[in-house]
């Protein structure tokens, strides 16, 4: 993060030096989110579906306690062998919840899959939104304030991938 705002720095002073002033923007993406109504409107099926799971999740983790808590006042008077069942069921239970978790909330779960489907469109939109402006006020550069600094336009004139390869080869 640090390397990249010094080489942004640089790269305004290199440009504010030699040539005109650059013009930049920015924008604050969670209030412009805050305000429209169709990110609302995923935002609250979101929030339905991880209500809707979060209850599923709870009766499966109360299901396991109370077999759990059965388990543990009836072992003395099992045989090892039911015992030795109960057990096991008990783990695959305790899995099961686990696995559940993962496949619903876990990194590429079913949260993350449903969100970046309700969400990406949104998205798009605000990124068009904020070119089109960009473009119109004649801005260089425009960052995101809500966040990490970042880059989200940036004209054409300014990127210098190609030199870099060029230099590389």
């Amino acid at each position: 993060m640090k390397k990249y705002l010094f080489g942004f720095i640089l790269l305004i002073s290199f440009y504010g030096n030699n040539y005109a002033q650059l013009k930049l923007g920015y924008v604050d993406s969670d209030a412009i989110i805050s305000q429209l109504p169709d990110a609302k409107d995923a935002q609250k099926k979101i929030d339905g579906i991880i209500q809707e799971w979060q209850e599923e999740l709870s009766k499966m983790e109360s299901t396991l306690k109370n077999s759990t808590r059965e388990f543990e006042n009836q072992k003395l008077i099992m045989s090892n062998q039911k015992r030795k069942e109960t057990e096991k069921q008990l783990k695959a239970k305790g899995k099961e919840i686990s696995d559940f978790r993962q496949k619903k909330f876990g990194v590429n779960g079913e949260l993350f899959q449903k969100q970046e489907e309700l969400m990406k469109p949104i998205q798009n939109m605000i990124f068009n939104a904020i070119e089109e402006v960009a473009k119109e006020k004649d801005l260089d550069f425009v960052f995101d304030k809500s966040g990490d600094l970042m880059f989200l336009y940036a004209k054409d004139k300014y990127d210098i991938t190609p030199l870099v390869l060029e230099k590389l080869k």
